[in-house]
């Protein structure tokens, strides 16, 4: 059974999707830790709620990509057992570019979700790019984290169709509760070990 840990910066709507999911049976993996970058983020609560042991790495007033900050984020998975040979991290609303070294350190065994249908519409306010752009669909990607930004493997999609009077706050809402269900899929599809890539591909077993 492969050790979980979850890096959350507020909420943690789709990190609790996750948990809930295992509660429920239906991901064969271990929660061990969830870890957030702000102290006050409102999905620590729901973790510890949930059972799951909440670590606080503070990163108040450090700007830009820090393997320094990393290393610490390392250590504290690793002091939990999520190791590069038994963990899997998911990043879940982290507000965080991980580090190239991060991900050396934990390569194929980090996944992302963001609220686009990648490779269109990468970074932040991908709703907003969505609307603005006059596209007829959009959705979500999970997706394996490489060094680039949301160009990672894919390993699932969902499609949302953008309505005539779509806000970026009513589209992204739609396309939350698609989040909220293709998230857990990946989880339980890596953690059954169903996803296998081949370059850039991922084959769903």
């Amino acid at each position: 059974m492969i050790n979980l840990a979850i890096l959350i910066s507020g909420r943690g709507s789709n990190m609790e999707a996750i948990l809930r999911a295992i509660k429920k049976k239906k991901i064969l993996a271990k929660p061990v830790v969830v870890i957030s970058n702000k102290p006050g983020a409102k999905g620590l609560e729901i973790a510890q709620k949930l059972g799951v042991k909440t670590v606080v790495v503070d990163s108040t007033g450090l700007k830009g990509i820090s393997w320094e900050y990393d290393q610490k984020i390392i250590a504290t998975l690793e002091e939990n057992n999520v190791t590069s040979r038994n963990g899997l991290v998911c990043l879940a609303g982290f507000m965080r570019i991980m580090s190239p070294q991060f991900i050396l350190h934990y390569k194929g065994r980090i996944l992302n979700i963001h609220p686009a249908i990648l490779p269109a519409f990468p970074g932040l306010h991908s709703q907003r790019q969505a609307i603005e752009y006059g596209v007829k669909y959009s959705g979500c990607t999970v997706h394996f984290v490489d060094e680039g930004m949301d160009t990672g493997p894919i390993i699932l999609q969902a499609i949302v169709k953008v309505k005539d009077g779509d806000t970026e706050e009513s589209l992204s809402k739609r396309i939350l509760k698609q989040e909220h269900r293709i998230y857990p899929k990946a989880v339980r599809l890596y953690a059954q070990g169903r996803i296998k890539t081949k370059g850039r591909k991922v084959i769903l077993l």
